[in-house]
Parts: C-alpha cells; sequence; structure tokens
C-alpha cells in the first residue's frame, strides 16, 4: 500500500501535474495541502477520470485547503479540527480509508517567531493533539502526514547555523512535533534511516536544472502509529517532480507499507 503526502501550492495551477503524477505512480491514497480551491471550485470530476475519488476541505477565498484522494471511497470524513475557530482555515482533514485513519495536515506557516500567526501556529498544533488524545488511539492503524512547516531536527536543515533558533527550526515548534511522538507516533523516514539531508522543500528560485537536493528543508513528513510500524519498507521523496514547468517548492513523499 502506497501513501503520498503533497504540497501542491494550487491544485487549479498544477490539476495537470497532479492527474499525470496519478496515472504513473498510482498511489493507494494520494493527500494534498495547500490547494487553494473552494470547495465549489474542487476538480472532482477530472480527478475520477484518472480513477480516485475526492474528499476536500476549502476556503471560499482560495487560501489554504487540503483535499484526500483515493481509488477506493473515503469513509467518516472530518473535515474541522474542533477549537476556538473551528478550523475555519482549512487545514485538517480527516477518514477512514484502506483499513486505516488518514488524517491530512496543513499546519500553519507562523509567519515569525514571537508573532501573532506563530502562537496560532502552536495553537493549533495542541488543538491536534488534543484531538488525538480524545478521539484516537495509538494502537488503531493510524497515519498523520501533510506539510508541518517544521524540521525535526538539525538533520532536516541544509544549513543548521543559518536557521538555528529561525522558523520551522524553533524549539517550540519542534517540541509541539515531539509531543505528538509522545501520544504514539513514528516518523516513518527515521524508522528507516537516521541519515540526515533528506529534504522535501526547496525554494522557487532553485530550478529543476539548478536544484540542488541537498539545499532544502524536510517540512512534509508521514507518521504512523505503533500498529504500521513494522509494516513500513520505504520512504520515497519524487525530486522528478520539481521538474518542469512551474512546479510546487514541495515535492511529494511516499510510503509505502508491506502486508499485515
Amino acid at each position: 500500500m502506497r501513501i503520498t503526502s503533497w504540497n501542491v501550492n494550487s491544485l487549479r495551477s498544477r490539476l495537470g501535474r497532479v492527474t499525470d503524477w496519478l496515472e504513473r505512480h498510482q498511489p493507494d491514497v494520494l493527500c494534498l495541502q495547500e490547494t487553494k480551491c473552494s470547495d465549489t471550485d474542487f476538480p472532482s470530476e477530472a480527478l475520477a477520470e484518472v480513477g480516485y475519488s475526492s474528499v476536500f476541505s476549502g476556503q471560499e477565498n482560495g487560501l489554504n485547503g487540503v483535499a484526500l484522494l483515493s481509488k477506493e471511497p473515503a469513509q467518516d470524513v472530518l473535515s474541522v479540527l474542533p477549537g476556538r475557530d473551528e478550523d475555519v482555515h482549512r487545514r485538517f482533514l480527516s477518514a477512514q480509508v484502506c483499513g486505516l485513519r488518514v488524517i491530512d495536515v496543513y499546519v500553519p506557516n507562523g509567519q515569525s517567531l514571537g508573532s501573532d500567526a506563530f502562537f496560532y501556529k502552536l495553537d493549533w498544533l495542541g488543538r491536534l493533539q488534543a484531538h488525538l488524545v480524545g478521539q484516537h488511539s495509538p494502537q488503531e492503524p493510524l497515519v498523520l502526514l501533510g506539510d508541518f512547516n517544521i524540521t525535526p531536527d538539525d538533520r532536516d536543515v541544509w544549513d543548521p547555523e543559518r536557521w538555528k533558533g529561525g522558523l520551522h527550526c524553533s524549539a517550540h515548534e519542534r517540541r509541539a512535533l515531539g509531543y505528538l511522538e509522545g501520544w504514539g507516533l513514528a516518523d516513518s523516514q527515521r524508522l528507516l534511516s537516521d541519515e540526515g539531508g533528506i529534504f522535501t522543500w526547496f525554494d522557487y528560485r532553485d530550478t529543476v536544472k539548478e536544484l540542488d537536493t541537498k539545499r532544502g528543508l524536510r517540512i512534509d513528513m508521514i507518521y504512523v502509529s505503533e500498529p504500521l510500524q513494522a509494516r513500513v519498507e520505504r520512504v520515497d521523496v519524487d525530486y522528478e517532480e520539481r521538474a518542469g514547468e512551474r512546479p510546487s517548492d514541495h515535492a511529494p513523499v511516499t510510503l509505502t507499507l508491506g502486508e499485515e
């Protein structure tokens, strides 16, 4: 079974890239972030033509947005993360699909340390943890994935000194990720390797021919609960999808799970 996370940075702008990628790679589940697509404008029919059903949550103003595409229809869908604003920013999507609970998140960026947006980010992550504690168990087969806008540690930063203590690398943000792991999740990439320099986000100014895969950040992660950890076989970053015209600044990340 293969599950992919991809911050596509505007589904409307990159729909052709997404459908082409689906036809080539055929994942069981593709979770998208930053779709920038309202629910009324979501291209369900185009995705159905390549064999995928869709559930989605998008803002009317075309900001943020998440979606889950799957070969099997998703069940028991939740598109609201409980809390003070009930996730009006559309950054959360949870569904039962292919025998797993899949939770797709687009964690707020935070803008700058100490800003209102930064404290909103930490609050949002706290609400996510509270949702896991209140609604789920580490003993159920669960995948939490998406764009977390946080690097887990310095191995996930191309220049740790340059980024030290800054946004995406601060102790507060990393501690919030640690709380999620403490609930009972494991970073699937780290189950396979302690190697650093495996990045998922790259500056737009790095074009495909000049793309240095060692100059980026790893902020797109796939976490798995205990029942799935022994099934993790591969985690692949598709650097080739940074090729061509107008790619997203994020590369797709795919988790391969073996049979039970």
